[in-house]
């Protein structure tokens, strides 16, 4: 879709050429390691209340439409398309073409139409970049068009505030007004993936890759705050991606370029590969830096806690290119579980497995959002619930076909809390995860005897080598075990409830499959 405009349209610059770009515009600044530091405003993360899917025949009776899946006529949508496209014609605009998708197959070429030079440049960071003989027949099949600048109308424009992300599957188009947030343009493709693919017996996934050292490839599923970008870094692993894949009868595939990694708190002892990575040809989003050196401060959320960083995945060490790898042999579903009453691994059975994908569990703690006091469940199914066109089943009958067909091993990993919730117990130790995944994901777990967990059923192992056995078992790291049966029980029937919305469609053994009270 072309975007005519009476300023200068700049096609596919380098990046160097988009940071100058981006400095002499007033966009942003440099810090000290040469990552380009941009605010995105009042919107310092998604905007989901404000998405809207166009509604037409094709999609009507095939989207799971409500709160992810707000309709909007084809009418409206125009509208602001023309708004849209007006704002952009007397104003500079910025080309950046990419691909999503590694493996050729499956890959879908993305056309990213922008006001400002650091969104070319996020996208150019984030999606694949097409070589010299692919841009000489380059054609997009989906167009993003981001008006940042430009608000919508809620009294004329039908839109709920200023925001609009707007989606037309029928004529390949996206469209952003009101919102810098850079993640809007990279989480629309991904929702536009998770379309398609499965049209195409491809599964997508919300999770981070990687192989090992004999060729075995390893998934990371998990919300926010999770460690699923900092585990998958890791350094006796090669990286495939960090967040967004495909899994297909050829094996697993990067959707994405580069990595999108939150930062707050970043630790260069704790996550080197990632505080490497981040340099000139980054994005670093409302990360705060001393305007005297030009020095980072990872630890200051005063603008946001949701502070980012993009940087292409070849900038981590020993990263696969292209971002391809086998068929898996274990999948990991991360949770931070707040409550502290998850053991900080388990194995699950395929039907466990399809339970806890379509349940998305993790917590949320005091302080991450106003209002929330105490620990707070959250349940996104399949671990991204605001990127998913089709009803969850789907995803969760592809993941079910796949572990069935591979015999790949999934385990449960909490990142949470142990000895008590969140204010009494103590967060888990990174290396004490790391050294459970890594038993894990090299078979050491496997001939381990289990012990099915007496409320949440899932299988806990009775030992693993360099661990403690009583860290296994998490009842014996609190000095009170009824607090903690207590606590147990709570959890287990907020995940009962939250159920209920997919048990009519999920077989008895996955209903049953589930915590009990």
């Amino acid at each position: 879709m072309d975007v005519r405009t009476s300023g200068k349209v700049h096609r596919n610059l380098s990046v160097a050429e988009l940071v100058e770009k981006a400095l002499a515009r007033g966009e942003g600044k440099l810090a000290a390691n040469g990552a380009l530091v941009v605010r995105t405003g009042a919107r310092t993360g998604r905007s989901p209340t404000d998405r809207f899917v166009v509604e037409s025949k094709n999609t009507k009776d095939e989207l799971w439409w409500g709160k992810v899946n707000r309709p909007i006529s084809q009418e409206s949508f125009d509208k602001l398309l023309s708004k849209a496209k007006e704002y952009l014609s007397k104003r500079d605009i910025f080309i950046s073409d990419g691909f999503a998708g590694a493996d050729p197959s499956y890959r879908l070429s993305v056309r990213v139409v922008a006001e400002k030079a650091w969104h070319a440049l996020f996208a150019k960071t984030l999606f694949l970049r097409p070589t010299d003989k692919e841009f000489a027949s380059y054609e997009p099949q989906f167009t993003v068009i981001n008006a940042c600048e430009l608000t919508a109308d809620p009294k004329t424009d039908r839109t709920d505030t200023e925001v609009f992300i707007g989606v037309d599957l029928e004529r390949n188009i996206i469209l952003i007004i009101g919102s810098h947030y850079g993640g809007e343009i990279k989480k629309a493709i991904f929702s536009v993936m998770n379309f398609l693919m499965p049209r195409r017996n491809v599964f997508p996934m919300h999770c981070s890759a990687n192989v090992g050292k004999d060729g075995d490839t390893a998934l990371f599923f998990g919300l926010s705050g999770t460690g699923k970008t900092t585990l998958s870094a890791d350094p006796s692993r090669r990286l495939i991606g960090d967040d967004e894949h495909g899994w297909s009868d050829n094996g697993i595939f990067n959707f994405e370029g580069g990595c999108y990694a939150k930062v707050i708190k970043l630790d260069r002892t704790r996550e080197p590969q990632i505080w490497d990575a981040i340099r000139f040809g980054s994005v670093l989003e409302n990360v705060v830096v001393d305007e005297a050196t030009r020095a980072i401060d990872y630890d200051d959320g005063s603008v946001t806690e949701n502070t980012r960083a993009t940087y292409p995945v070849e900038y981590i060490p020993n990263c696969v290119i292209p971002g391809m790898g086998g068929q898996p042999k274990n999948i990991v579903f991360l949770t931070c579980d707040a409550f502290g009453v998850l053991p900080p691994i388990a194995e699950l059975t395929p039907e466990m497995a399809m339970y806890h994908f379509l349940s998305g569990y993790t917590a949320k703690v005091a302080g991450t959002e106003a209002g929330i006091v105490e620990p707070k469940e959250t349940f996104s199914t399949c671990f991204g619930s605001p990127f998913l066109p089709l009803h969850p089943t789907t995803y969760a009958n592809l993941l079910g076909e796949r572990l069935a067909k591979h015999k790949a091993r999934c385990w449960m990993v909490n990142t949470g809390w142990s000895g008590g919730p969140y204010g009494v117990g103590k967060r888990m130790d990174i290396n004490l995860t790391r050294k459970l995944l890594n038993a894990a994901l090299s078979g050491v777990l496997n001939d381990q005897p289990r012990s099915p967990d007496n409320v949440f059923r899932i299988l806990v192992p009775e030992a693993c080598p360099d661990v403690p056995r009583d860290i296994l078992n998490t009842r014996n790291t609190w000095k009170d075990k009824a607090a903690y049966d207590a606590k147990a029980k709570d959890l287990a029937a907020r995940f009962q409830k939250n159920f209920e919305q997919y048990a009519a469609k999920a077989s008895p053994k996955v209903r049953e499959s589930g915590p009990i009270t």
